[in-house]
Order: structure tokens, then sequence, then C-alpha cells
């Protein structure tokens, strides 16, 4: 088991700053070499610190703004332009940034990419849903209304 200290948020394991234990071949061929972890050691304290203040300088502290933020981004429906072939087959596909820009160009507040998870690739035009998490006890759907641009 590898002893490994979270810099990005995974899901399933935890948030930036938290100290983790993970299979060996799960930190060295995919948490360290993505970017997600770094190796855990006796002077690493120093950086969970480091990694906690700025997790909560990010974080929505109250509550009550949360759940406002999450009934607005809930009654909302977010429109997404991307480019399209003739067939509402996108050019790549809709990634978490996309959906974080649109969100603050809908005007409802700026949200962290790293919090945003999409269930299936969006890869064509139509409705589809993505989740964001809000706090550690609170998440919302995000609405998305993907058009083709002109």
């Amino acid at each position: 088991m590898a002893k490994l200290i979270l810099t990005n948020e995974v899901a399933g394991l935890g948030s930036a700053g938290d100290v983790i234990e993970v299979k060996n071949g799960y930190a060295r061929n995919y948490l360290i070499p993505q970017g997600f972890a770094v190796a855990w050691t006796r002077g690493g304290e120093k950086q969970v610190a480091s990694i906690r203040a700025a997790r909560d300088a990010r974080a929505i502290h109250d509550h009550e703004e949360a759940v406002a933020l999450k009934t607005a981004i809930e009654a909302a429906k977010v429109k997404l332009t991307v480019k399209a072939g003739a067939e509402g087959r996108l050019f790549g596909s809709v990634k978490t940034g996309d959906i974080a820009d649109a969100v603050k160009a809908a005007g409802l507040g700026d949200l962290d990419k790293r919090k945003i998870h999409i269930t299936s690739p969006i890869k064509a035009v139509g409705n589809h849903e993505a989740t964001v998490r809000l706090r550690d006890d609170l998440t919302a759907l995000i609405s998305l209304q993907v058009v083709a641009a002109k």
C-alpha cells in the first residue's frame, strides 16, 4: 500500500489535501503520473496545510449560499454553443471546463471545473445533464442544452 497526498479531487477517494492509502500500482500508474497525488513524506504535512488552505478559499462557506446557488442552477437551462457537423455530432466533446464557462456566462456564478461530473461523454447536440458538487453534502444537477454553432 502506498501513502499519498491528493493534490486534486478524485471521485471515490477524496479531496485535495487528503492523505490516503491506495495500492502501489494505482498510485504508480495512475494517480502520480496524472498529477492527482504526490507521495507522502514527513515534510509533506506543510504541503497538506497549504493545499487545504487553497481548497477552503475556493469552497462555498455558507450553507444558505450553496442552497441558493443550487436552486438557481437547477432552475436554469444552460445553453452551450459548440462546433458540430451536419448530423449533430460534435467535433470533439464537451469538457467540464466548457460547462463551467457556460454556467458563468449564464450569470449563475463561478464553478470549479474539477467539481463538475459528466456521467457519459457529451458528443452530440441536444439536452444533457451534469452534476456539480457545491459542498461535501450538497450536489446540484445542471441541465445543458448543447446547440451547434452557426
